[in-house]
């Protein structure tokens, strides 16, 4: 158990296609007293999709509201009024539940997270062993057109370049050595004492 300022933060980015949402899932099973970070986001709820479990689902008037009283972390307006976030009390919610909190989020509400909690987060980005295959995993994928494909190369590439600016890189070539290897920095990381 933590208390609430005990509480640290695992950040997890990469480009689509990298693999973070499986290592994600794998650190959760790890028994590391991880709790997952729920997203806001503004669209419809798809009929699989839970509220208060895939995301919290919020209209964009309300978003908006959140926004204006500084209640986001990070947050996106990827596509016009479709909002994506993490709202600061998702991490207070985790943390008075004596857990450490974990996050799926893309490069840039990765950066943003590190920059608010910093020594307190550790950002780990989730790197393709190339872009080749960052493009094969997305064609295996097959949700894409040729144009959408494109635009998620054009995208990962460009987040590519923000790799340096996380605490730890781990290639993602084999998955159970990634997983081990990620599993091993958010142990290390969870036991050292806070300066």
């Amino acid at each position: 158990m933590t208390g609430n300022n005990d509480g640290k933060l695992i950040i997890f980015s990469a480009p689509s296609g990298a693999g973070k949402t499986t290592i994600v899932k794998a650190m959760l099973q790890s028994h590391l007293n991880l709790e997952f970070s729920i997203s806001a986001a503004s669209r419809r709820k798809r009929p699989t999709e839970v509220n208060g479990k895939d995301y919290y689902f919020i209209s964009a008037d309300e978003f908006r509201k959140k926004i204006a009283s500084n209640e986001f972390l990070e947050w996106e307006e990827v596509y016009n009024d479709h909002f994506y976030g993490t709202l600061k009390s998702e991490v207070e919610r985790i943390w008075s539940n004596g857990h450490h909190a974990i996050f799926d989020v893309d490069v840039m509400g990765g950066i943003n997270i590190k920059k608010y909690y910093g020594d307190k987060a550790l950002a780990i980005f989730v790197m393709p062993p190339s872009v080749e295959e960052l493009e094969n995993r997305l064609r295996k994928r097959s949700t894409e057109n040729e144009e959408n494909l494109k635009k998620r190369i054009d995208k990962a590439l460009h987040e590519l370049t923000f790799a340096p600016k996380f605490d730890r890189i781990i290639i993602n070539d084999i998955l159970e050595n990634a997983i081990r290897e990620a599993k091993e920095l958010v142990e290390n990381f969870l036991i050292a004492k806070n300066l």
